[in-house]
């Protein structure tokens, strides 16, 4: 699943990193969440390939929305819900399916992933290599409280590159109302059902980081931050309630959303700085 809105260009790459797996056998589903352009929908009828469909929104749903759309057409077993500017490598169907065959009760499978610029050059950000560090060092499965007290400490996941298994989600589904932690609030909503995370560092996908993403324009005017102080004290009241106490500990520090803030404030100030020297 692609939902897509976004630069034509990346979304070309993206399709086609798709397309070119080593594993052939796949469907991609593109749900245009009414872009104003009809270029994407013609360049996919161009492909002519049967393992495309295109379908178009009646109206802008938003990310969650669409979201939610992508996981209302899911035919298959498992799904990914591929961001529309990222880059599959040629191995990840294949890599991400044996771990299936492995782990067929996991609800979510979650592959070694690398970040790349606008350009398509890798690149390590301050917060990426944070994640790096919060991410289990060796393959491992992780459910319940173990598993909702390593994302509390720090989202360390990738949502695009995540397989998830659909009768999983379907169970849960997403949390309305979200915007930038609704992959979190799945995750820690599957670990609460039961649900079990299976990863593996294997890199097989490359997330792209730009200033333009939805997390990155609202941290700036902090509605990244308000949303995600509100779930976290839920989180930390759910989990008490649920006799999960490290757990509970960990939505209440919520650590590195903290220092995301921090960095955004500092960032902030120094762009100001910058921008009343240069007026002078």
């Amino acid at each position: 699943m692609m939902p897509f809105y976004g630069d034509v260009a990346q979304f070309r790459e993206a399709v086609t990193s798709v397309l070119d797996q080593s594993d052939p056998d796949l469907r991609l589903v593109v749900v245009d969440d009414c872009y104003p352009d009809p270029t994407p929908r013609e360049w996919l009828a161009s492909l002519n390939d049967a393992r495309v469909r295109y379908l178009r929104n009646d109206t802008n749903l938003g990310v969650n929305g669409n979201f939610r759309r992508c996981v209302e057409l899911v035919t298959a077993d498992w799904f990914v819900v591929m961001g529309c500017d990222d880059v599959m490598h040629a191995d990840y169907l294949a890599t991400v399916r044996t771990l299936t065959r492995h782990h067929p009760e996991a609800s979510v499978i979650a592959p070694g992933v690398d970040v790349i610029d606008e350009n398509g050059r890798t690149v390590r950000p301050l917060g990426d290599r944070m994640k790096s560090v919060l991410a289990p060092s060796n393959a491992t499965v992780l459910s319940g409280e173990r598993l909702a007290t390593s994302l509390y400490h720090g989202n360390w996941t990738y949502f695009p590159s995540l397989l998830w298994r659909t009768a999983a989600v379907r169970e849960v589904g997403f949390r309305p109302g979200l915007e930038i932690v609704l992959d979190l609030a799945l995750l820690v909503d599957l670990a609460a059902d039961d649900g079990s995370l299976v990863y593996d560092p294997e890199v097989v996908f490359s997330y792209r980081r730009h200033s333009g993403s939805v997390s990155s324009v609202q941290a700036v005017d902090g509605r990244r931050f308000d949303e995600e102080n509100r779930f976290f004290a839920a989180e930390a009241e759910r989990c008490a309630a649920r006799g999960w106490p490290r757990a509970a500990r960990a939505a209440r520090l919520h650590a590195t959303s903290r220092l995301n803030r921090l960095q955004a404030r500092v960032g902030a100030a120094a762009g100001k700085v910058s921008t009343g020297l240069n007026r002078r």
